[in-house]
């Protein structure tokens, strides 16, 4: 047989699959060292099931001391990179089960023609598996990569048709890349797509325990180190940042009855930009520029209203859609009283939790908050422990304006006062996240504990320019 490609050139390999900008996952084994093979400025993030996003592997031989912050998911000393931060393991599952994190890469012991993922510890301990956080990675990754040796270390292949066991994923496998080959699983079985230097098809087949299809475009593996193009959050106005938002979308914005916290300065960009028939997802529809919190005498804060004033609201899911004074009603409860927009009340804790399970990846959830009222009519119901509760749906947005106080060009954000209030939980639940800060620094310069919400959500960043006033 040919000689078989170290780790090292299946690591180079497997990194060729990253694009830029991507977030991905790296198990326990020999995942681990595709750190080592990537530049330390390339627009990549891994992330450990440590919840170490942002991190590299300086020495993969290398022991954690009490000194080490970081370790990968194989528990070896790791170093946080410059832009990184830490996830609790709870952001860590939302972040892979709400598409963020685009590929993983996973050491399984066996991976079959259907792509059914066997772990190493089914193998090891039939009948009592410890799969821990693989079992995630590879249910809800954008797509999985199996790294692995193409035969066991008892000269079995571990690529099968059939898997002995009941496999701990079913069909999720995408690419398979082995010390001889990479294949490809596809909806008819597994394709040989790429040979490593100096095998040939028949010396793939000979070891591999399942049927194989050769590609028309078969090549020999390419195990020259990846390069990837730096990428850009970066936009030269809020304009520019919010011109492709279509009609009909739907959009979180930000704000929490005060001025503090909203993202002024895009309200007016999409205002100017002038989408219409939004739905937008917001605690109040536009409460400042009755209430006043804040306000300086004589103004008049910049809020939802300019929207709902410029004919281009269609609905709000809201808590405080209208004004606490009969004489001095918002804009948006003028409209809803003319017939011109519709309106779906969330009391506010259900809105945030609406809210927060949408990015976290969690399709609806019980609660007993509005049982037995109005709120609840129509909607699904269920006695737990012998007391009502409310089945209530996730909510996500096409697009979300959030104001932070910093950022950092990676998209990390850290918040200033009440800004914290919807601002976080709002970033993740969004297909395209833009963020308005005071100012942007380089990475590095934001200390990673205060990192709020990881530039993983965030799509684009503008700063609000110093001379623009939240009122008039």
């Amino acid at each position: 047989m040919p000689q078989r490609i170290d780790v090292q050139g299946q690591a180079r390999r497997v990194a060729r699959e990253f694009a830029a900008g991507s977030v991905v996952a790296l198990g326990p084994g020999i995942p681990g060292l595709v750190p080592l093979v990537v530049p330390s400025d390339a627009p990549l993030q891994f992330l450990a099931d440590s919840g170490a996003l942002g991190y590299g592997c300086e020495d993969a031989n290398l022991t954690p001391g009490p000194d080490q912050l970081v370790v990968d998911s194989s528990g070896r000393a790791a170093f946080l990179r410059v832009g990184g931060t830490f996830l609790s393991t709870v952001d860590l599952a939302a972040m892979v089960r709400t598409g963020q994190v685009a590929a993983a890469v996973l050491q399984p012991a066996s991976v079959t023609s259907a792509g059914d993922f066997i772990h190493w510890t089914t193998y090891a301990t039939p009948g009592l598996a410890a799969v821990g956080s693989a079992v995630d990675l590879a249910s809800a990754a954008g797509r999985v990569v199996a790294m692995m040796p193409h035969v066991g270390p008892d000269g079995a292949p571990t690529i099968v048709d059939i898997a002995p066991f009941q496999p701990d994923v079913a069909r999720c496998v995408d690419l398979i890349v082995t010390d001889a080959a990479v294949i490809r699983v596809g909806t008819s079985g597994l394709v040989l797509e790429e040979l490593a230097p100096g095998w040939r098809t028949d010396d793939v087949l000979a070891i591999t325990g399942a049927p194989l299809s050769v590609a028309p475009s078969l090549k020999e593996m390419d195990l020259g180190p990846p390069f990837w193009r730096p990428v850009s959050k970066v936009y030269s106005s809020g304009l520019e940042a919010v011109q492709d938002i279509p009609d009909g979308s739907v959009v979180n914005i930000d704000g929490f009855a005060g001025p503090g916290g909203m993202s002024h300065y895009l309200m007016v960009a999409l205002r100017d930009h002038g989408a219409r028939e939004l739905t937008i997802i917001s605690n109040t529809a536009g409460l400042a520029q009755v209430i006043n919190f804040g306000t300086p005498p004589g103004k008049r804060a910049i809020d939802h209203s300019i929207l709902v004033d410029n004919h281009q609201v269609k609905k709000a899911i809201a808590s405080y859609p209208v004004s606490p004074s009969a004489s001095r009603p918002t804009s948006f409860e003028l409209a809803y009283q003319g017939g011109q927009v519709e309106l779906e009340v969330v009391p506010q804790g259900t809105l945030a939790e609406r809210i927060r399970a949408g990015g976290a990846g969690v399709r609806a959830f019980f609660t007993p908050t509005a049982a037995g009222t109005l709120l609840a009519e129509g909607k699904e119901t269920t006695v737990i422990d012998g007391k009502e509760y409310v089945l209530e749906e996730a909510l996500r947005a096409d697009f979300c304006l959030i104001r932070g106080h910093k950022a950092d060009t990676m998209g990390n954000v850290v918040y200033h006062g009440t800004s914290r209030n919807f601002n976080p939980i709002m970033a993740t639940s969004a297909r395209v996240t833009v963020v308005e800060v005071d100012e942007i620094v380089q990475p590095g310069e934001l200390d990673p504990e205060a990192i709020v919400t990881p530039g993983v959500y965030i799509d684009r960043i503008v700063v609000r320019p110093p001379d623009f006033s939240p009122y008039f």
